[in-house]
């Protein structure tokens, strides 16, 4: 049972460092990283689930996991608890991927709807570049992704922003669109049951991620004063710029994180990765 052990000892290991990552601040200077290090834990939680299930029903054949399972497809004699063991671990990862379709799925419909209404009620503007402007009063600007995309003010947005604030806010939206942070966030989306507040802390992060384009492009200043503006949040299936305290007091704090820091929580998650990888395919 010692690769079924190492696997649990992995899993706990994944349940300490999310709950130590969801209260992390460090990884607000660095979002990428963060990011990067959340979808490490994700997908080693998935693999170390099913590789404990897995592991614990081909135990009895002595072998690396490919050998046995074929000796376990082929051995009459297997008990009913291995079987069971085995499709449980094998149905871990199917049901993944068929969470995230179902996810998917239901996303692409909302977003289907929402362009079909954006088709009939939103119209281009000089002061508002590579954006669709609809007749709103409340300031919102939000990303519709997926192809083609589509960035959205409303004319209130148009009118309480500066000329500057406004640059930011579509530089920020752009950057939704261009880095396709719904598929970042479809996984935690599917989870969000279950991990409700590691998909907050991942949606943070695409923020943040989006900020820091902006305020490249434009100063942090403008950003500022523009997110001030902003109190409706997006509708359902879209990416939207929203006022929050951890995202103004990081702008208006802006540091990095160390290479130190960036390089060590990488390898901590590669190496995490590579542990339920190393018994299943090895």
């Amino acid at each position: 049972m010692s690769a079924a052990l190492h696997l649990v000892v992995t899993l706990a290991i994944c349940a300490v460092a999310a709950h130590s990552l969801v209260r992390a601040r460090w990884v607000w200077w660095t979002p990428g990283t963060g990011i990067a290090l959340w979808q490490m834990l994700a997908a080693t939680w998935v693999l170390s689930l099913a590789g404990v299930l897995i592991t614990a029903g081909l135990d009895p054949y002595e072998a690396p996991i490919p050998r046995a399972l074929s000796a376990w497809a082929s051995d009459p004699l297997s008990t009913a608890t291995q079987d069971a063991l085995v499709v449980s671990g094998l149905a871990v990862p199917a049901l993944f991927v068929a969470v995230l379709i179902s996810s998917w799925a239901g996303v692409a419909r909302i977003r289907r709807r929402h362009r079909d209404v954006l088709a009939l009620v939103g119209r281009t503007d000089e002061a508002a570049p590579g954006a669709l402007v609809v007749d709103h009063p409340a300031a919102v600007a939000y990303c519709l992704p997926g192809t083609p995309s589509s960035v959205v003010l409303s004319t209130g947005a148009l009118r309480s922003l500066s000329t500057a604030e406004l640059h930011a806010v579509l530089a920020h939206e752009h950057s939704h669109a261009r880095e396709r942070h719904d598929l970042v966030l479809l996984p935690f989306v599917a989870l969000r049951r279950c991990a409700p507040r590691v998909a907050d802390a991942v949606a943070l992060l695409v923020e943040m991620r989006a900020d820091d384009r902006a305020c490249r492009d434009h100063g942090p200043d403008a950003l500022i004063s523009a997110l001030h503006r902003f109190t409706a949040g997006p509708p359902a299936g879209a990416l939207g710029i929203t006022a929050a305290s951890a995202r103004l007091e990081r702008i208006a704090n802006r540091t990095g994180a160390s290479a130190w820091q960036r390089w060590t929580a990488l390898v901590s998650g590669l190496t995490l990765v590579s542990t339920p990888l190393s018994f299943l395919v090895l």
